[in-house]
């Protein structure tokens, strides 16, 4: 490998280790991590999975904005289920069977990101445990936020038809 791709790589471990979302990892972990990605580039309004597809990877937001979306349309406009920036995981569905999206994402602005395969994370998972707990871990949190953040979403939807009538 040449120095420019040992500087890459270096690079990439950098940022995979600095990332809020996996701040903390074992040295070990940042590199299985590191060896299964990628930085990513979105351009505004760029799909970036749809909703059916297979999920096979996720990514982690370093700069832009994205917004999960449903097929269900209102109005004939997709339904914006929520939106990620900075900081943020993009996509669980790879860790979950069937291994299907069950939104579209689509980049709002120029986004920046790292890519991870989500099959060879998988694998990776099954081989060291406390790997796949750890990175579960941090999932299931990301989840429980975005949940809680649906939630009350939906409830401030109910008091204003609430109010309307």
């Amino acid at each position: 490998m040449s120095d420019s791709g040992n500087q890459t790589r270096e690079n990439l471990e950098k940022d995979v280790a600095a990332h809020p979302f996996l701040i903390g990892l074992t040295q070990m972990h940042v590199r299985l991590l590191a060896n299964c990605a990628m930085h990513s580039h979105f351009r505004a309004q760029e799909v970036i999975f749809r909703e059916g597809e297979t999920a096979n990877r996720f990514y982690l937001i370093e700069s832009g904005k994205v917004v999960l979306e449903s097929a269900e349309r209102i109005g004939g406009e997709p339904v914006v289920i929520d939106t990620i920036g900075p900081g943020d995981l993009l996509g669980w569905s790879w860790i979950f069977s069937p291994h299907t999206w069950h939104f579209t994402a689509r980049a709002v602005e120029s986004t920046m990101a790292i890519f991870f395969y989500g099959t060879i994370l998988r694998e990776y998972c099954e081989k060291d445990s406390a790997f796949g707990y750890e990175l579960f871990k941090r999932m299931s949190e990301v989840m429980m936020r975005r949940l809680q953040r649906a939630r009350g979403q939906l409830i401030e939807a109910m008091r204003k038809t609430v109010r309307k009538k």
